[in-house]
């Protein structure tokens, strides 16, 4: 019996479970009653009428509950009395705020060293020590990682060749990244904020007319994409004048020849991702950072009820929203792309 007990440890658990639920609901009578055990008239009676075997399996099982009443696991306490996490900000006309944070002051960073999103990433590579940065697989593949110093290599490099094609280091200049989550369009994005260089996200929940839309508002010339296809699309808007400002495609995925022949018809530059960078790379800038204040991103809505709407955010604001993660982390961050 005692054998039963150690080797059935998941059964065991349960057991002790049940016993536990048991010793809550009842008194310790009634459970005796149910067990038939004051037929015995003597408890003691009982116990020496059991044979060794069994004393030790039942001297086992109480040495594992009181262990696991000792060893297990405290109930966390609330940060925060549960029906009252939030409180009004005085004078906001109804706008309320986390009590967690202390303060009735709104969180604006949490690091004075990382007010950007150019910053926050720097600090990331300082504080890892050049550790992983960028992690990605295909299906069933163990991952592969990029390092800090490798990331921000590339973005400068990628950053660079934007300029070298007529790319403004300034808030003004707006690139279009139209592509699914990659270790590329972290990249991209890098690259930007390095030049104070705006991000406008397309994604492929948007409609053509959503797409031509956002390119003509946001005046964007220069598109970054995933593969082929999304180029293609982007040649047809070109090619039915729909979005005359377009003048370069860059992409991150290999492309065959016709694809640059077909953009070189109707004015539109192809080039591939390493190419731009390798550009960069033989024509360096010093990179220019943004101010808390600049704008970083913007973002349109998918447009199913009407023309897109856009969202500007500086990049004070996108720490702002990120600085609760900062706070997890203590530290720095790494971007997991599946």
């Amino acid at each position: 019996m005692l054998t039963f007990f150690l080797v059935s440890g998941g059964s065991l658990w349960l057991f002790a479970e049940f016993i536990i639920l048991l010793l809550e609901k009842m008194q310790t009578q009634e459970i005796l009653r149910m067990l038939r055990l004051a037929e015995l008239g003597d408890v003691g009676q009982f116990f020496h009428s059991l044979s060794a075997t069994t004393l030790m399996s039942m001297g086992a099982l109480a040495a594992i509950l009181a262990y696991w009443f000792t060893h297990r696991p405290k109930a966390l306490q609330p940060p925060c009395d549960l029906l009252m996490q939030s409180e009004e900000v005085e004078g906001s006309d109804g706008a309320r705020r986390s009590v967690v944070g202390g303060s009735p002051h709104l969180l604006t960073h949490y690091y004075s060293d990382a007010r950007t999103m150019y910053q926050v990433f720097h600090r990331g590579l300082r504080l890892s020590g050049n550790g992983p940065c960028l992690g990605f697989r295909k299906p069933n593949q163990p991952y592969q990682w990029l390092s800090y110093q490798e990331v921000a290599n590339r973005a400068e490099f990628l950053g660079s060749g934007l300029l070298q094609h007529d790319c403004k280091a300034s808030t003004d200049q707006l690139i279009g990244v139209f592509s699914q989550n990659r270790p590329e369009w972290i990249i991209a994005e890098l690259a930007c904020y390095t030049y104070s260089m705006v991000v406008v996200p397309l994604y492929d929940t948007l409609g053509p007319g959503a797409i031509h839309y956002i390119i003509n508002t946001a005046n964007i010339s220069i598109v970054i994409v995933d593969n082929p296809q999304k180029a293609q699309v982007l040649l047809e808007h070109v090619e039915k004048e729909l979005t005359p400002g377009l003048k370069m495609i860059i992409l991150m995925d290999p492309f065959e020849e016709a694809l640059k022949d077909r953009g070189q018809a109707c004015g539109v530059a192809i080039k591939s991702m390493q190419a731009v960078e390798e550009c960069g790379q033989q024509n360096p800038h010093e990179p220019v950072p943004p101010n808390p204040n600049d704008l970083s991103i913007v973002c349109f809505t998918s447009g199913t009820t009407g023309n897109p709407k856009g969202a500007m955010l500086t990049h004070g604001n996108v720490v702002a929203d990120f600085s609760g993660f900062l706070k997890v982390t203590e530290d720095h961050f790494l971007f997991i792309v599946l």
